[in-house]
């Protein structure tokens, strides 16, 4: 587990322990959570937030969450993150469910971006 000197950030990486090794990093005010490098979840004003696709949106909806928004210079952004369902910090099993779901959310984003070219460039 990483020192962030957030309890709340400290608390969910701990929870999340029985799952896999996950890593914070502070990021944009927030923190960004990692398991092998690869960013599946946000906690942002001590509020944790899955990442989301097509493929597992509908879970996080039913469950009663809600997508994370920000207010940009220009305009509201909505991200593909969604808010954790409470239950899933007070249980490790929960949890494990939830970082399973949003971890598959970003493997899939990132072969979807493997399999593009960079930006400005042709096959």
């Amino acid at each position: 587990m990483s020192s962030t000197h957030n309890e709340f950030v400290d608390y969910v990486v701990g929870l999340m322990a029985d799952w896999a090794a996950v890593s914070a990093r502070r990021m944009f005010g927030g923190y960004g959570l990692y398991r092998e490098g690869l960013m599946f979840a946000l906690v942002a004003d001590d509020e944790l937030f899955f990442k989301t696709d097509a493929g597992n949106v509908t879970h996080f909806e039913r469950a009663g969450s809600r997508p994370f928004v920000y207010q940009s210079q220009t305009r509201t952004v909505q991200m593909s993150y969604w808010s954790a369902p409470e239950s899933s910090l007070e249980s490790p099993a929960e949890m494990s469910a939830w970082c399973q779901s949003a971890y598959g959310a970003a493997l899939r984003a990132l072969a979807a971006k493997a399999g593009k070219p960079a930006k400005g460039k042709h096959k």
